[in-house]
């Protein structure tokens, strides 16, 4: 008779497991993640339509290749040196055979004696940039963090599963882009860091540790609109170029299929016309870096001559407390977090601390025990000193703490 006496115990049990619960699953999980395509060492050269008629399919298809390759190289030619495709220089098939690094099957329909297909052709940067009579090297922006954010009925997503817009980016090659994209997998901490709620976050400083974690400079946001008439039938698609972290539109244009199954194809589209709205922007000079999202360095210090230097006297106001200088060390420090709240109070009076260049939890337990990696200028003796003066009580030596609420001060 004394379950009723614990029946809230257990439920509080059940609703802390709930919760734990939902914070794995939305870090692991094997529906997450797409590796971007590497494409920095190629030219590519998309929608080339063959048709040619043989003996067989398979010479068919072959003969097409030949030709697509062919094709590919006029095109790029154009491209590279802004004249029209009939200027172009011809190559011997030997030659083309030895530029071309792979040949990408958009679509293809083969028949007994027939082949129709649209393929795309990848070119060898480097031996491919001297006949090209170029060096391979495209003027590139600086470092754009890419959040993919795809609306699909009235909910937004970006890194939380695997969708059709993440794979499109992935799949996107910018090798020959003058944008220099910075593509997260999708993996790991990227869905709790890189998520639509952080997209339209106006504050700097958060902004500023995202884009040091990931080594960029600004961020960009192409935003995809899917909707469908009925499952499997026409779907149109509305993009959105954004920049910044004020999410600044910088064009937009919609796309439509006659059916679900042309989804994949319409999304490669909309990134390419994406990337061209992109580098129309860094030509037009306004894809450079937020100003306010540059971290800057501390002012030098001044050397005082020793002779001049005058002691303070008791009682002097020596103002605030200065930053500590030395050598910069990254610290594990573990922190009991009871639930949300605590995680973001823990950070903010971490961060807090002079010295501290960032504060970010890479291990999330909510009810137990989370870790925070943290950079700190100093080494761990004052790191302690500033976490007992701000209320914790510190345990540990070296770069391993553990910091609590309680008798601290």
């Amino acid at each position: 008779m004394k379950l009723p006496g614990r029946l809230p115990y257990l439920l509080a049990l059940l609703a802390l497991l709930a919760v734990g619960g939902a914070v794995y699953a939305q870090l692991e999980g094997t529906d997450r993640g797409v590796p971007p395509i590497d494409s920095a060492s190629t030219f590519e050269i998309g929608g080339i339509e063959v048709d040619v008629v043989a003996d067989s399919g398979e010479k068919a298809r072959l003969e097409g290749w030949r030709q697509a390759q062919a094709k590919g190289w006029k095109a790029l030619w154009a491209k590279t040196h802004g004249r029209p495709l009939g200027e172009a220089p011809g190559l011997s098939d030997s030659a083309l055979d030895a530029m071309v690094s792979g040949i990408i099957v958009e679509q293809e329909q083969i028949g007994p004696k027939r082949y129709i297909a649209t393929l795309g052709i990848l070119f060898d940067r480097a031996r491919t940039g001297q006949l090209l009579g170029v060096s391979g090297a495209v003027r590139r922006s600086a470092p754009m963090l890419v959040i993919p954010v795809i609306q699909t009925g009235s909910s937004f997503q970006t890194f939380e599963s695997r969708n059709e817009w993440q794979k499109a980016w992935a799949r996107f090659r910018t090798g020959g882009s003058p944008v220099d994209y910075v593509r997260p997998p999708g993996s790991g901490i990227d869905p709790l860091l890189l998520n639509m709620a952080q997209t339209r976050r106006p504050g700097r400083g958060w902004w500023r540790m995202l884009l040091d974690q990931y080594g960029a400079a600004d961020v960009i946001v192409p935003e995809v609109r899917l909707q469908r008439s009925f499952p499997g039938g026409p779907a149109v698609a509305t993009f959105t170029a954004r920049h910044g972290p004020d999410a600044r539109s910088l064009g937009e244009f919609a796309l439509r299929v006659e059916n679900s199954a042309a989804i994949p194809l319409m999304l490669d589209e909309g990134v390419r016309r994406l990337d061209a709205l992109y580098a129309q922007a860094l030509g037009a000079g306004l894809l450079s870096p937020d100003p306010s999202l540059i971290i800057e360095a501390p002012p030098p210090l001044e050397e005082v001559a020793a002779d001049t230097a005058e002691e303070p006297q008791l009682g002097t106001d020596l103002g605030p407390a200065a930053v500590p200088v030395g050598a910069t060390t990254i610290f594990t420090i573990q922190v009991d977090t009871p639930n949300a709240d605590s995680v973001g109070r823990a950070e903010l009076s971490v961060s807090r601390i002079a010295g501290v260049t960032s504060a970010l939890t890479t291990s999330l337990a909510l009810g137990g025990t989370s870790v925070m990696r943290v950079t700190y200028m100093g080494d761990s003796a004052a790191l302690q000193a500033a976490l007992q003066a701000q209320g914790w009580t510190v345990q540990g030596s070296g770069a391993n703490l553990r910091i609590s609420r309680g008798g601290g001060g």
